[in-house]
């Protein structure tokens, strides 16, 4: 079972002060599981850095790196969404359809999911699906 790597999750790993144990329980934990991300992590990731560097918190040449960390890290992307699925996990919980792509490929694909978002976790505890959080 691979684990479906959220934004909240590859965002710890970016910034020191956010530091969490479940961030560095999955980074400990891919080398042996495998992570998969939806297709919308990366813009979400991007998204994440660009804020950030707007806001004095990161540099570009720090987005640059941290960017070609996660790379390294060989997360699988998996584009292949149901979309009546994810919209109706979007309803059904109060997700946003970006979280619910979240929610719907570990789902699909019967993997654990990784978030630090707490609707997301509820959604995914809702759910029966592992949580690391």
């Amino acid at each position: 079972m691979a684990i479906v790597v959220d934004v909240s999750i590859a965002g710890a790993w970016c910034f020191p002060d956010e530091q969490a144990d479940a961030a560095e329980r999955v980074l400990d934990d891919l080398p042996r599981l495998g992570g998969v991300t939806p297709g919308i992590f990366w813009y979400e990731v991007r998204n994440v850095l660009i804020v950030n560097e707007r806001r004095g918190r990161i540099d570009q040449t720090s987005s640059t790196r941290f960017l070609m960390r996660l790379r390294d890290l060989r997360l699988l992307y998996d584009d292949a969404h149901d979309e009546d699925t994810v919209m109706a996990l979007a309803r059904k919980h109060g997700l946003s359809a970006y979280d619910a792509s979240y929610l719907e490929t570990a789902l699909r694909r019967g993997d654990s999911l990784a978030t630090l978002d707490r609707s997301l976790a509820n959604a995914t505890a809702a759910e029966g699906l592992a949580l690391i959080h």
